[in-house]
């Protein structure tokens, strides 16, 4: 009997209805239910290929991993750290980084900017030599060549590369207590000139990237300190054990951070407009699913003498309601089909055209994931279920009363 229900179900669908308004209704439920479905793929692989292309950004910024001093900004025992750091087979490449705010001015221009000294070893672990576009990256030999980030190179107007040009100035407040007799009791400061231009970001903007040589002698550093070790894994899978046996070996006054952990308001962030966006377009759709409902009923009414036909003849009452309930769920199918098609379509329409721009120079990103397809069906599915057996609950009153 079940059976029956769902073939009589199919034949409402796909057969013509009794009226116009009644074939009309019912395909608008399932017209609406696609769109609803498409929309909804359409923005989460939209914020999918976004996530992405965030984490392609703080890659530049934070390693797999980065070491830091709880007692201090000073790494204390960087010989044992180095050691262990050598003899660990998980690990790819290690960097020393030292980070400080700190002033830059030129011909009477200034702003306030991000000093990170590294070492040679920094392109292994962060690739930004990659991401120059003009000029190129220090080659190490003097302590006073650097890289900047594009807008604050634009607003200083900072040449780049040019040796008949005035040199910047770095100023880094010195630390201590006293009386100030003279302009170098309040602050060192160091000549610098501009090799390259990387591109900025929220994570990059106002960074000047040099020689861990400088950051050491602005700050009065002893030579080879580090406010920070960053690390390259050979398997970023194993993440989190390396994480673990490094804790372990290097003992107290010492943290390990992963990249995500470094970054957790902005994850944290992230996942909030994640959610909010799931319930949206989970309420877009729910919204939606009343269409189905209108389908339903006037289902009902359109096919009263049909349902009174089949009661007469002996068709249990709980396989008639089976029959509206299969209806209901044949056009949630069909609809989450369709949305599913038709987003994935649009999606490749704008991974291949780039044709919509989330700035001039940057189209937005699409990603498509299967995860996507699973979440969107889901929700869609389950409103559909949901609406479709609440209004297929009929009463044998209504069908036979006049």
């Amino acid at each position: 009997m079940k059976n029956i229900a769902f073939y009589i179900a199919s034949r409402y669908l796909l057969s013509k209805k009794g009226s116009t308004a009644v074939t009309f209704i019912t395909w608008l439920a399932a017209v609406a239910m696609s769109v609803a479905v498409a929309a909804m793929f359409v923005i989460i692989s939209v914020f999918s290929g976004l996530e992405d292309f965030n984490k392609s950004l703080i890659s530049n910024l934070h390693a797999d991993l980065t070491i830091k001093s709880t007692s201090g900004k000073t790494l204390k025992n960087l010989d044992k750290i180095n050691s262990v750091l050598k003899n660990n087979k998980e690990i790819s490449s290690f960097s020393r980084v030292i980070e400080e705010k700190t002033y830059i001015n030129y011909n009477g221009k200034g702003d306030v900017a991000y000093l990170r000294g590294v070492d040679s070893a920094y392109t292994k672990v962060n690739p930004v030599d990659k991401t120059i576009f003009y000029g190129s990256y220090p080659s190490f030999e003097y302590s006073n060549e650097v890289i900047m980030e594009r807008s604050l190179q634009n607003r200083l107007a900072i040449p780049v590369d040019d040796s008949n040009a005035d040199f910047s100035t770095l100023f880094m407040p010195k630390p201590g207590t006293g009386i100030i007799n003279k302009e170098e009791d309040i602050y060192n400061k160091k000549e610098i000139i501009v090799c390259g231009v990387f591109p900025g970001n929220e994570q990059l903007n106002n960074y000047i990237i040099a020689p861990i040589e400088l950051a050491e002698e602005l700050l009065n550093l002893p030579k080879n300190s580090a406010y920070q070790i960053v690390i390259k894994l050979k398997n970023q899978e194993n993440i989190n054990s390396v994480q673990q046996d490094l804790l372990k070996t290097l003992g107290k006054d010492i943290e390990i951070k992963t990249k995500e952990e470094e970054n957790a308001a902005f994850w944290k962030m992230i996942n909030t407009e994640k959610l909010f966006i799931y319930l949206i377009f989970a309420l877009v759709i729910f919204i939606t699913t009343f269409n189905l409902a209108g389908a339903i009923i006037i289902l009902q009414l359109d096919k009263k003498q049909q349902a009174k036909s089949l009661i007469s003849l002996g068709f249990p009452l709980a396989h008639l309601r089976m029959t509206y309930f299969y209806t209901g769920i044949l056009i949630v199918i069909l609809g989450v089909v369709s949305g599913l098609i038709l987003g994935t379509a649009l999606c490749y329409f704008q991974i291949y055209t780039e044709l919509f721009k989330a700035v001039e120079d940057l189209p937005f990103p699409v990603k498509i994931v299967g995860e996507n397809y699973l979440i969107v069906a889901a929700i869609a599915s389950v409103f559909g279920i949901i609406i479709s057996w609440f209004f297929s609950k009929i009463s044998k009153n209504y069908i036979t009363k006049n």
